[in-house]
């Protein structure tokens, strides 16, 4: 993206936003989306993809109607991804998935460092390799997200504590560089950006996933403002809400609209996970909005 030249009659709208900062993000996680965003398998595979994404949905919706039980097998589901990604995602698409579950355990780690008087054991994910989504990466995320708003809110309401910031911050928890991933495969299959590949495999996903846990991963997306409620109930600084986009979940999107929401689900995410970085990098200075 530095080396892309500037034409005044016709200005790159992907160069125009990796050099804006006016949200934090991660450089290496904005260089990725941005050329993301500008590859040809956008242009031209990504609305063939939708298409055929929200036909296969509705078939496999009513499939499951009549036949409820049928090909439910998370193993199956995780080894398809597996495969997949390995195979036909792009590098830069996997490192943006990759590092959303780092990005994700840190930010509830935080949440469960910086709350007195509870205790969280949670599940921490941080794959390193492939073979690591076949241990039902996906779907644990998926159930980390819930179990973590359940046990946190229980403990709150049984011991009459309520969130609000700590004495002392703990940032500990927060990986201030890059994470060690993999290298990720280049192979020519390797082409499909990041939201094409999840338009391909959330078809998958319906299918070989029960109802139950399907629907509740979609709706996990909005969650999203939720986590950055808590976030923001520790940091005192409710502005931090602006940079969340997926609402709050007591109102669900339909579950066609689920690969575009994770896009946006991983980019707040990101947002809230590089302010926790600027603040332990700068002493209680995000960037953006400084504490009181």
């Amino acid at each position: 993206m530095d080396n892309l030249t500037h034409d005044e009659r016709d200005p790159n709208p992907w160069l125009a936003l990796y050099l804006d900062d006016s949200i934090p993000i991660n450089a290496t996680t904005k260089r990725a989306l941005m050329r993301d965003n500008s590859s040809k398998s956008v242009r031209y595979l990504l609305p063939i993809i939708e298409v055929w994404s929200k036909v296969t949905m509705f078939f496999i919706h009513v499939f499951k109607y009549f036949v409820p039980r049928g090909l439910n097998s998370s193993r199956v589901l995780h080894r398809i991804l597996a495969w997949g990604l390995k195979n036909f995602v792009s590098p830069d698409a996997n490192l943006l998935i990759f590092r959303h579950f780092h990005v994700g355990t840190e930010i509830l780690q935080f949440i469960a460092g910086n709350v007195p008087g509870v205790s969280l054991a949670g599940n921490p994910l941080k794959p390193k390799d492939f073979d690591s989504i076949k241990e039902d990466l996906f779907l644990k995320h998926d159930l980390n997200l819930y179990n973590f708003v359940i046990n946190l809110n229980r403990q709150l309401k049984e011991r009459g504590l309520t969130i609000r910031p700590p004495e002392k911050l703990n940032l500990s928890m927060i990986t201030e560089d890059q994470f060690d991933h993999i290298e990720f495969p280049n192979r020519w299959t390797n082409v499909l950006d990041l939201r094409s590949a999840i338009e391909l495999f959330t078809p998958f996903y319906q299918l070989f996933l029960t109802a139950n846990d399907f629907v509740r991963a979609s709706n996990s997306l909005q969650l999203d403002e939720t986590i950055a409620i808590y976030t923001s109930q520790i940091l005192g600084t409710p502005a931090h809400l602006g940079l969340v986009n997926n609402k709050h979940p007591m109102v669900p999107e339909t579950t066609y609209s689920a690969a575009y929401r994770l896009v946006l689900h991983g980019l707040a995410a990101e947002t809230l996970h590089e302010i926790l970085v600027k603040m332990k990098l700068s002493k209680l200075s995000d960037g953006i909005i400084t504490p009181h």
